[in-house]
C-alpha cells in the first residue's frame, strides 16, 4: 500500500487558504497527437507558422484570449504513455523507466536489422509513485479521469482518482477499437456531470479529460469531416482527418467551458490544455521538422494554454516548460505548501502565469528527453538536452552529436556541432550526468546486427531515397 507523507493528510484549511476563499478547481485537457500547429491558436505570437492554416478551433481561441499561451512547451516524450505518466507524477519518462509504449510490431523486427537493442522499459506506472490526483485528494479534492488512461493496466483509482473510465489504452471503455467520435463527447458528458455533482457537494475538484487518437475519417463526426473536406485542398486526406478530430475536440472544450460558467465557478477554475506529443507525420506540425515518434521539434513541441484566476489574459509566455511542470504548478495553485514528493523534476509556473519575470525554479536547469528506441524516423535511439535556445541531440547508433539553436532554427536545418566543440562537450557532460542520476535505461550493442539486412536502417534509407528520386 502506498504511504503518503503525513503532511499531505492535513485538510485544506490548514494549508494557508483564507477561510473565506474557496479552493480553486482544475480541469486538465490532454489532446492526443495535437502538435504545436494543430489548432487555429497561434502558439508563438511572433511565428505565423505556429498555427494551423486549416483548423478552426474557436473554443481554444477563446481559452487563449482569456489565458496564457506557452510558445516553448514540450511533451516529456514523443510517445503517449511516457508523457501521460510524466504528467501524473512530475517525473521524466527516463526516471520512471517508462520511455516507450508496448513494442508491438517493433518487437517483430528481426534483431539483425537493428544495430542496437532498445531497453525493455516498464509499461506500468509504479503504484509507489505519488500522483497529482493523490496529492489533491489528500487536500480535500474530488478527482476524476475520463478518457484515455494509457499509463498501465492498474485501475486509476489505485492512483488517486475517485472516478474514471478504467485503465483504458488506445481503445475506449468496453474495448471499443474505434472510440472516437463517440468517446470524445461521452467522456465530456461524464466530466460535466462530475463537475456539477462536486459543486452541489461544495467540494473542489480536479478533472482530467484525456482524448483518444483516431484512424480515418470515421473517427470524426460526418458533418465535421464534410465541413473540413470542403475547406481543404484536394489530396490532403490525412490532414482532413486530423483536423476534423481536432475540431470535434474543440467543441467538447467549448462544452466544458460553458458548463463552468453555468455552474458559476469559471472565475475560480484553472483550465489547462496540452497534448501528449506532436501530430502524426512529417508535414503536420507547421514549420517544425518531424512529428510523433521523433525527437525532432515536431515530435516534442506541443501547445500549452492555461486560463484561470490571476492568469495574465491574452499573454504569450516564452519560458521553456514541459509536461513535468504541470504537477508542481497545479499543487502550488491549489495552495498546498507541503514539500513535493521526492523526485519531482518539474517547476512551478504560477509566477509565469501571473506575468512575473522571475525564473522558474527546478531541480535542474536543463530539460532532457530520453528516447532509447527505434520509432518513426531514421535517427533511431536518441537523447535530447535543451539548455536555453540550444538543443543537443545524441544519436546512439552513430554516436553523432548534433547541436541546434531552436529559437532561430525551429526547422533544425543547421547543425552547429562542428562550430562549437567546447559547447558540445559541456552539454554532453550535463546530459550524461542527468542520465546517470535518474538511472536511465540505455540501448545496447546488438551482437546479431547485419547492416545488409532489409530491415536495417541503412537499407531502409536507401530505399526511401530511391523512391524520392523516382526509382533512379
Amino acid at each position: 500500500m502506498k504511504v503518503l507523507p503525513v503532511v499531505f493528510l492535513f485538510c485544506a484549511a490548514v494549508r494557508g487558504f483564507a477561510a473565506e476563499t474557496a479552493p480553486p478547481n482544475f480541469v486538465v485537457i490532454l489532446g492526443e497527437a495535437q502538435g504545436w500547429a494543430s489548432s487555429s491558436v497561434q502558439m508563438d505570437e511572433a511565428v505565423p507558422g505556429s498555427k494551423s492554416t486549416l483548423a478552426q478551433t474557436p473554443n481554444l481561441e477563446a481559452l487563449a484570449r482569456g489565458g496564457m499561451r506557452f510558445a516553448n512547451f514540450y511533451a516529456a516524450s514523443p510517445r503517449c504513455m511516457p508523457t501521460r505518466a510524466a504528467l501524473f507524477t512530475g517525473r521524466s519518462p527516463a526516471a520512471l523507466h517508462m520511455t516507450y509504449i508496448g513494442e508491438g510490431k517493433r518487437d517483430e523486427m528481426p534483431d539483425s536489422g537493428r544495430k542496437l537493442l532498445p531497453p525493455h522499459c516498464s509499461l506500468e506506472m509504479p503504484e509507489a509513485e505519488i500522483t497529482i490526483a493523490e496529492i489533491l485528494k489528500s487536500g480535500g479534492y474530488a478527482t476524476a479521469h475520463f478518457g484515455k488512461w494509457h499509463a498501465g493496466r492498474v485501475d486509476p483509482r489505485r492512483h488517486g482518482f475517485d472516478e474514471s473510465d478504467g485503465a483504458t489504452s488506445n481503445v475506449g471503455p468496453g474495448g471499443d477499437q474505434n472510440p472516437n467520435p463517440k468517446q470524445a463527447f461521452s467522456m465530456t458528458e461524464r466530466g460535466v456531470d462530475f463537475m456539477a455533482r462536486q459543486v452541489k457537494a461544495g467540494k473542489p475538484f480536479y478533472l482530467q479529460i484525456s482524448h483518444y487518437a483516431g484512424d480515418g475519417g470515421t473517427a470524426a463526426r460526418p458533418e465535421t469531416y464534410a465541413a473540413v473536406r470542403r475547406r481543404a485542398r484536394a489530396g490532403d486526406e490525412k490532414q482532413v482527418e486530423n483536423v476534423a478530430m481536432t475540431e470535434d475536440m474543440d467543441e467538447t472544450i467549448g462544452t466544458l467551458l460553458a458548463k463552468l460558467e453555468s455552474l458559476g465557478i469559471g472565475h475560480r477554475t484553472y483550465v489547462f490544455y496540452t497534448a501528449d506529443h506532436g501530430s502524426k507525420g512529417h508535414v503536420t506540425n507547421g514549420i517544425l521538422a518531424g512529428g510523433k515518434g521523433t525527437v525532432l521539434e515536431g515530435g516534442l513541441r506541443v501547445p500549452l494554454i492555461v486560463s484561470g484566476p490571476g492568469v495574465k489574459a491574452g499573454a504569450c509566455a516564452h519560458v521553456r516548460a514541459s509536461t513535468v511542470d504541470i504537477l508542481p504548478t497545479v499543487v502550488a495553485l491549489a495552495g498546498i505548501r507541503d514539500p513535493l514528493p521526492e523526485g519531482v523534476e518539474g517547476g512551478n509556473l504560477a509566477g509565469v502565469l501571473a506575468g512575473e519575470a522571475a525564473p522558474v525554479k527546478r531541480p535542474r536547469e536543463d530539460f532532457v528527453v530520453h528516447f532509447p528506441h527505434y520509432d518513426k524516423d531514421d535517427t533511431g535511439p536518441a537523447s535530447v538536452l535543451y539548455s536555453g535556445a540550444e538543443k543537443l541531440v545524441r544519436v546512439y547508433e552513430s554516436a553523432e552529436l548534433r547541436l541546434f539553436n531552436v529559437e532561430n532554427d525551429r526547422s533544425e536545418r543547421r547543425n552547429l556541432a562542428k562550430e562549437n566543440p567546447a559547447r558540445i562537450a559541456e552539454l554532453e557532460r550535463r546530459l550524461d550526468a542527468y542520465l546517470e542520476v535518474v538511472h536511465a535505461q540505455m540501448p545496447a550493442p546488438n551482437p546479431a546486427y547485419d547492416p545488409t539486412s532489409p530491415t536495417a536502417p541503412s537499407q531502409q534509407q536507401g530505399r526511401r531515397k530511391k523512391e524520392r528520386d523516382g526509382g533512379r
